[in-house]
């Protein structure tokens, strides 16, 4: 936690954690600086008060009615609060990354690239433009940091690492992993040693307003996914079985993702999945459950911790989604000339992950985060999975 007298900046959402963490540091005696992201550039608006269905999403209109009540909060606090746009960059570094991938039949993690490029990059550079001066940027996310004695690998330097919370069922250490260790010497987590009960315990104790207010869930609501692919028409397609037979027809590879069984309108004796998306095609192909194993998977676009890459091969547990548990497997460098954010012209290396146990549904633009006793050293974008 930052101490006493310290400047901290807030980003705050309107929700739970991000408006106790200003309150916990109020408490501690640092002058809080709140601000939040203003991206929404849609149609529509908030409709001036919260049902149980708000806040299921964090890209939407509803906006508008978490900046009133965050607002509203820093008012009666005596916290100075800003709104910060950063509509511009959300809709280069994020919507245009979101609708990219999906066409490329990857499946995107927008809340990794708003955390690497807006959340902890455009919001801070307009921060300064600001002219604020601060301590520290502090965020509601459930991730610790930890400055190590001993590096990770051998003659890696000393660098700031981020842990797993406490809370293992809340932790989102997943989607932070590309925030470079420069920005995060100056960031830190206010709720790392607490669990989600106990942060809504401290928020009704205080009387918070968003005390039982839920999660976000998703980063667009169903309502307003396909308005974000409005710029084009959708391309009808085959979907296909393994073997190449047409099952049926799909509406477009941006509805669909790797271990999807529902909304496919394919009839089978047994369930289907979506194996996999071949955009040069325009085609989905379908499989049976067991068929989604994979010993292994490649991904490219890493990122290290501190910037240091690995010498050698090497041992970890790696989570391949923010859902999943981390599974034991051996990480080593293979060849690759992809770069799958699109910059022509651009090489990037490739890992190679073998898992100690065959994985289901590996997932095609999503990430590869890899841990070495609850701590990041580095991740990447996943380019296939290996099957048996």
């Amino acid at each position: 936690m930052p101490e006493r007298g310290d400047t901290v900046v807030v980003g705050m959402s309107g929700g739970v954690d991000s408006t106790l963490s200003a309150m916990l540091l109020k408490e501690r005696g640092c002058t809080v600086i709140g601000v939040t992201m203003s991206h929404w550039s849609g149609d529509g608006a908030g409709e001036g008060t919260r049902s149980a269905m708000r806040h299921a999403a964090c890209y939407g209109p509803d906006e508008a009615l978490d900046i009133a009540e965050c607002r509203a909060f820093c008012k009666a606090q005596g916290i100075t609060y800003y709104v910060v746009d950063v509509r511009e960059a959300y809709d280069k570094e994020v919507l245009g990354y979101f609708r990219r991938e999906y066409r490329s039949g990857r499946t995107p993690n927008p809340c990794v690239r708003c955390n690497e490029q807006v959340k902890f990059g455009a919001l801070l550079d307009s921060v300064k433009q600001l002219g604020i001066d601060y301590d520290y940027f502090c965020t509601g996310h459930y991730a610790s940091l930890v400055w190590l004695d001993g590096s990770p690998f051998p003659n890696s330097p000393t660098a700031v690492f981020i842990r797993a919370a406490e809370d293992k069922s809340k932790d989102q250490t997943y989607f932070l992993y590309r925030v470079p260790s420069s920005v995060l010497e100056k960031v830190r987590f206010p709720l790392a040693p607490y669990t989600k009960k106990q942060v809504r315990e401290m928020a009704a104790g205080r009387k918070l307003f968003c005390a039982d207010r839920s999660d976000s869930q998703d980063f667009v609501s169903d309502r307003y996914f396909d308005s974000l692919f409005q710029d084009k028409a959708s391309i009808p397609g085959d979907i296909s079985d393994l073997d190449g037979n047409v099952l049926g027809q799909h509406c477009g590879i941006e509805h669909y993702t790797v271990g999807q069984r529902r909304g496919l309108g394919v009839s089978s004796n047994s369930p289907l999945y979506v194996h996999s998306i071949d955009a040069a095609q325009n085609r989905v192909v379908l499989c049976e459950n067991d068929d989604l194993l994979c010993k292994g998977l490649i991904a490219d676009d890493w990122v290290w911790a501190g910037g240091y890459e690995p010498a050698s091969a090497f041992h970890a547990k790696v989570k391949i989604r923010l859902s999943s548990l981390p599974v034991g497997a051996t990480i080593r460098l293979v060849s690759s000339n992809k770069n799958y954010f699109g910059t022509a012209g651009e090489t990037s290396k490739a890992w190679e992950i073998i898992f100690d146990t065959p994985q289901r549904a590996i997932t095609p633009g999503q990430s590869a985060v890899i841990y070495k006793e609850d701590i990041i050293v580095g991740g990447g974008i996943i380019s296939n999975g290996i099957h048996e």
